[in-house]
């Protein structure tokens, strides 16, 4: 057949509209850079999209500044820049870099700045990415904001500003050109991806704004969902009629019958059952502070694990943050975990007035449920919320429910099934390396309960 080819950004906006379940709304994308463009923005209506701005050119990119500054921190840019996001909140960009007379704020309002109602511009002065290959940021910038930090370097307090004012600034920028949306067009819902739409602080900043009734972001939000929206708008040329449906379900990865998994099991020297009243027994490990991985059907699409391939533990007491992060994940103790929560128990807990069921929205944690999970609430009292239907996984559902009865507590700690630096287990092989290597307590492979001989 005829190959077709398709902007790089229309498959960023088909990505997130056609999955929306939304008729009519605001279709935007920012990342790094696709073809020579940086964002773009239309509107959809009974699934037409109209672009009305292409735009944002390489160099002026918020996804390559974020990523410089990722560099600049000492992480993997193009794969750690969430990292940076969590290290935010424990900044304040009202400070100034060492004997200036400036705030990190103020300079950061010079770095990327407005240019007209959907156009930014970074001062070119202050990066070095369009001009040296793997450079990033310029000798000025690190003359102003103090010496590049080494990989597993100490965090210092600057580091921690540049990170607040780079966070600040986004949303300011990102928002403000939303706000000039909402004036022209008046529309109710937004549709957000591209990598920026990964930063979950930034949606929850862009739905405490009021400014839409509702957000959908699609978990693969990165230049993984280009795939789809690829798909999608080939269908659309083919079938005119096509429109928007909504996709909450992303379980589409490798899957493995009872049969594989046992195949698997027989290799290694590992004690396993199937329990009757599988949830609930589950359940109660969770409920005696025992580290769970948790493998279950189809592998999810995207960089979050959503009940799939999940490693899970109680949301209580809060130390079960930090013994997680020193007997499994092994990653920067500033970084928070997440809560997966029963859909209908969402209001009671979070400040937030719809679904979130690919954990990328951070919300206000209520303050009187504070204490009740404490090891899901992030430094700034926000947490990046999942909400679990039955329709979207019912296996993770059943478990909510379970540790729900027995702990009067509807929400359970879910991060992704891997360690620091390694991509997330894909294969029973892959569960059972991790399982063995680490000191997560208790392993389920599909309906196979395992652990690890004395």
């Amino acid at each position: 057949g005829k190959i077709t080819s398709h902007l790089h950004h229309l498959c960023h906006l088909a990505s997130c509209y056609y999955p929306s379940g939304f008729d009519d709304a605001l279709v935007i994308s920012h990342d790094g850079i696709g073809e020579v463009d940086c964002s773009l923005m239309a509107i959809a209506s009974k699934g037409e999209m109209s672009i009305f701005h292409q735009g944002n050119q390489w160099p002026n990119s918020l996804g390559l500044l974020y990523a410089a500054i990722t560099d600049y921190l000492g992480w993997k840019y193009n794969s750690d820049e969430g990292i940076v996001m969590g290290l935010a909140p424990y900044g304040d960009d009202t400070k100034t870099p060492n004997s200036s007379s400036k705030t990190y704020r103020e300079f950061f309002k010079e770095i990327i700045f407005a240019t007209g109602d959907f156009d930014y511009e970074i001062n070119t002065s202050w990066i070095a990415f369009h001009d040296v290959r793997s450079k990033w940021v310029s000798d000025k910038f690190v003359e102003t904001f103090g010496p590049r930090r080494k990989p597993d370097g100490v965090v210092e307090e600057y580091h921690k500003h540049v990170a607040c004012a780079l966070q600040n600034r986004l949303e300011e920028i990102i928002i403000e050109q939303l706000k000039k949306c909402k004036e022209k067009f008046n529309l109710k819902k937004l549709c957000f991806a591209g990598g920026i739409a990964l930063n979950c602080s930034l949606n929850g900043k862009i739905l405490e704004s009021k400014l839409f009734d509702e957000i959908f972001v699609p978990p693969a939000s990165g230049d993984n969902g280009t795939a789809i929206g690829a798909c999608y708008l080939s269908t659309k040329k083919q079938l005119p009629d096509f429109s928007s449906k909504r996709l909450d379900n992303y379980y589409t990865g490798s899957e493995f019958t009872d049969d594989k998994i046992e195949e698997s099991l027989r290799k290694k020297n590992v004690n396993y059952s199937k329990p009757e009243n599988f949830e609930k027994h589950i359940a109660q490990k969770l409920n005696e502070k025992k580290i769970i991985g948790w493998f279950q059907g189809g592998a999810e699409f995207g960089p979050r694990a959503l009940g799939n391939r999940s490693i899970l533990t109680a949301p209580f007491p809060k130390e079960m943050k930090d013994i997680l992060n020193s007997r499994v994940k092994f990653r920067e103790e500033f970084r928070p975990f997440a809560p997966a929560i029963l859909f209908e128990h969402t209001k009671d807990y979070f400040k937030i007035n719809q679904e979130s069921p690919h954990m990328l929205i951070a919300v206000d944690v209520k303050e009187e449920k504070i204490n009740e999970i404490p090891a899901v609430v992030h430094i700034d009292n926000t947490a990046r919320v999942q909400t679990v239907t039955k329709e979207n996984n019912l296996n993770f559902r059943k478990l909510l429910e379970s540790f729900y009865e027995i702990t009067n507590c509807p929400v359970i700690l879910n991060t992704s099934f891997n360690v620091k630096g390694q991509p997330i287990v894909n294969t029973p092989e892959d569960a059972l390396k991790c399982f063995l290597g680490t000191n997560i307590d208790v392993l389920i492979l599909g309906n196979y309960f395992i652990t690890k001989d004395n």
